[in-house]
């Protein structure tokens, strides 16, 4: 179990990071999820990957917790990669990721901004690279709906990005 939890604890945090505020709370419901997992792991009917059980189990405890409480929802606090050694070793100067690293900051600013469903979406579909199939699994949607929420959530993420900033200011890379 304890690979189990190394190998998707990234995903929970993601869908966590993105739907609830209080990080000591994210902490709480993340661990609620393992326990959820482990104590349902022998009703997985392997009818989908684990990975979207797991998320929709995240999804769905996520979710519950914000019908309780009530809450807004936040943002994911990513951390930056900005370290030492990943400059040293990367091919990329260090100009160069600095300039990445604040474009990475006002979109990631943004995303946080976007409603739940859009948010979540965009972040299933380009962090976590999964299928439309898979989050409409997670997300108990059509893929059809998961389609034309990740294009609304895309387009209101460009619209709210160039009310903000020139786009020479969004798509230099310093390259």
């Amino acid at each position: 179990f304890r690979k189990l939890i190394e190998r998707y604890k990234k995903l929970v945090a993601h869908i966590v990071f993105r739907m609830i505020s209080n990080k000591s709370d994210r902490e709480d419901i993340a661990q609620d999820v393992f326990l959820k997992v482990y104590q349902n792991l022998q009703n997985f009917r392997r009818e989908s990957k684990l990975s979207t059980w797991i998320a929709r189990i995240t999804f769905n405890t996520c979710s519950n917790y914000l019908e309780k409480k009530q809450l807004p929802l936040f943002e994911d606090i990513a951390s930056n990669d900005m370290t030492v050694d990943s400059i040293a070793n990367g091919d990329v100067l260090p100009d160069q990721r600095v300039v990445r690293a604040d474009l990475s900051e006002r979109i990631r600013l943004e995303i946080d901004m976007l409603p739940v469903h859009f948010r979540t979406i965009v972040t299933l579909y380009h962090l976590e690279e999964m299928s439309y199939r898979e989050i409409g699994d997670i997300m108990n949607l059509p893929e059809g709906t998961v389609k034309s929420h990740l294009f609304r959530g895309r387009r209101l993420l460009k619209d709210r990005l160039l009310a903000k900033y020139q786009p020479e200011d969004l798509w230099t890379t310093g390259t």
